[in-house]
């Protein structure tokens, strides 16, 4: 299955699978999942990266675990819209993933998203080590909501 867009992506799943989105750091992976009507998302876990293949198997053993049918990749697209390294990383990530799992994935621009995570930490008075614990999985919530919030807005919701 290739790289769909959002609306396709969410086309593909039934009714009872959720959404998982991920902002691929390097050091971390951190996941969100939405609920099964795929209206909001919650920050979930975070992986410790490691090699691919031990992080892909984190990853799809979660993913069966929770009723996961799709994917929502954070696309980190640099402020002027050029795709530089990470994105690069990112696709990859995406590419190699698909050789194991058939999994309808699609990427959205994480513009800005641990930026906003941060800021939201910081006016609700978390302490420096609270923020590293929970950022990367916010970031992915943060994308994943953003995907879920624009694809109401394309249904008509």
């Amino acid at each position: 299955m290739p790289i769909l867009n959002p609306i396709d992506l969410l086309s593909a799943l039934s009714r009872d699978q959720r959404l998982m989105g991920l902002d691929l750091g390097t050091k971390t992976i951190g996941l969100a999942l939405s609920d099964v009507s795929r209206t909001i998302a919650t920050p979930f876990d975070t992986i410790r990266r490691a090699k691919f293949t031990k992080d892909a198997t984190d990853l799809l053993a979660l993913v069966d675990k929770h009723g996961v049918g799709g994917l929502v990749l954070g696309l980190p697209v640099e402020m002027d819209g050029a795709e530089g390294a990470r994105c690069q990383s990112a696709r990859a990530f995406a590419v190699n993933l698909l050789r194991l799992r058939d999994l309808p994935m699609a990427f959205w621009d994480e513009r800005l998203s641990t930026a906003a995570v941060t800021r939201t930490l910081l006016e609700a008075d978390s302490s420096r080590k609270r923020r590293a614990e929970v950022v990367d999985k916010m970031a992915a919530a943060y994308i994943l909501q953003g995907l879920l919030d624009s694809s109401g807005r394309a249904f008509g919701a």
